[in-house]
């Protein structure tokens, strides 16, 4: 199975990180209003960044190193990665 940490962009301009095992799931649940209690009221959002991992415990490290980024690295990051 595969794991991955993701970044989405709020519609309010903030970044949300996370885990999952489906992202096109999870950002449809996302914006569905049935994700994280966090973007519910920051719909829609959209997919910016991802990794993938081959565990859950590597992906929810990277989910909390994400997290812990400050926003002009999280935006390196995104850049970087062209969305």
């Amino acid at each position: 199975m595969e794991y991955f940490a993701y970044m989405l962009m709020c519609a309010d301009g903030t970044i949300y990180s996370g885990y999952t095992t489906d992202l096109a799931r999870r950002v449809a649940a996302h914006n569905d209003g049935r994700g994280a209690k966090y973007t519910r009221s920051r719909r829609p959002v959209r997919l910016v960044y991802f990794e993938r991992f081959e565990s859950k415990s590597d992906a929810m490290k990277r989910e909390a190193a994400l997290k812990g980024l400050d926003r002009k690295a999280k935006e390196r990051l995104i850049k970087d990665f062209g969305a």
